[in-house]
């Protein structure tokens, strides 16, 4: 009996010991292999060009190389679709549009995840406005001018695909100030960009960082920013929120993310270090050309922004009718 009990006191204890050395273990040896960031978009847009400066940052600190894969399509709901069903063990993060967890979940009918279940957000990266442009050769030199023209005859104008910034920003603009559109719908910002500045199409609301160049030269006017602030690069460029529409705000950001069931000391792990990243001057300095500016959130703010947008635009959805599918 004694021998009995002795060998059961001594295996109780090494399995005690066991379990306590192995749940700092797991976390104290991530990652043993490559890591990839799955972007919801295409190859050079700013969140691509932002994940490959994180990228560059978190193989430097993590000691393993870090990948970045860009997944386009369905306004980012295929990025995001691949990133959900990837195996919740830290090795495949998502950065993404806000937008594809605060308006798709009401522009779609059905999506192929819920963004309140399937992700443990890590940070709100980053964010970035857009500017009301338009071609030289029409007569407006203001955003009153400019709803006063809207307002004679539904105004067509150039947008980067269904559900993206350009879009949402022209349709919430037209819910306040009252007037009715006609979407022209590009794959992207790159054509829609060339055809305003050759004046086939005459008006859009473009990111800051692909239109400034085109404002200084001469070749757009810009007649104001969404953001809920005045613009570094364009400081003379009023918001309109200023110009009396004090309920309009639009700021894309850039959510990272991981599976949901990720362990927390692996996402937490990651959440630090992609902090540290987007805080280090250079990447901050990366990021003035494109006209965006760090949030550097934590993953508890990001999921309460991104619920309470969700709210907001799930009333804007429905109160203009748009829809994709």
């Amino acid at each position: 009996m004694m021998i009995a009990r002795r060998y059961f006191i001594t295996t109780g204890a090494a399995a005690c010991c066991s379990l306590v050395a192995a749940r700092p273990l797991s976390a104290q040896s991530y990652p043993q292999r490559p890591i990839k960031i799955i972007v919801a978009g295409l190859p050079g847009v700013p969140f691509d060009i932002l994940a490959r400066a994180v990228a560059d940052k978190l193989s430097a600190s993590l000691k393993q190389p870090v990948i970045v894969e860009d997944r386009p399509g369905a306004a980012g709901n295929l990025g995001a679709e691949a990133v959900a069903r990837s195996a919740a063990d830290g090795y495949t993060l998502l950065i993404a549009l806000s937008t594809t967890f605060t308006v798709n979940p009401s522009l779609y009918k059905k999506l192929p995840f819920d963004p309140n279940v399937d992700f443990r957000f890590l940070t709100l990266s980053a964010s970035g406005a857009n500017i009301l442009v338009v071609h030289p050769s029409v007569p407006i030199n203001s955003v009153a001018e400019f709803v006063a023209y809207a307002k004679k005859e539904p105004i067509s104008y150039a947008h980067g695909g269904p559900g993206t910034p350009g879009h949402l920003c022209m349709e919430y603009f037209a819910l306040l100030a009252g007037f009715q559109t006609v979407p022209v719908a590009y794959r992207g910002n790159t054509q829609l960009s060339i055809d305003l500045v050759a004046g086939r199409i005459n008006f859009g609301f473009v990111g800051g960082g692909g239109v400034i160049q085109h404002i200084r030269a001469g070749r757009l006017k810009g007649l104001a920013t969404s953001a809920p602030q005045r613009s570094v690069l364009a400081p003379d460029l009023p918001t309109i929120a200023e110009l009396g529409y004090a309920n309009f705000e639009f700021e894309a950001k850039f959510p990272l993310a991981v599976p949901a069931g990720t362990p927390e000391p692996v996402a937490a792990l990651l959440e630090r270090e992609i902090h540290n990243a987007l805080t280090s001057p250079d990447i901050q300095e990366r990021l003035l050309p494109m006209d965006m500016r760090v949030v550097a959130s934590t993953g508890v703010e990001a999921k309460s922004r991104l619920q309470s947008e969700a709210a907001l635009w799930a009333k804007v959805v429905k109160t203009t009718g748009m829809h994709v599918d």
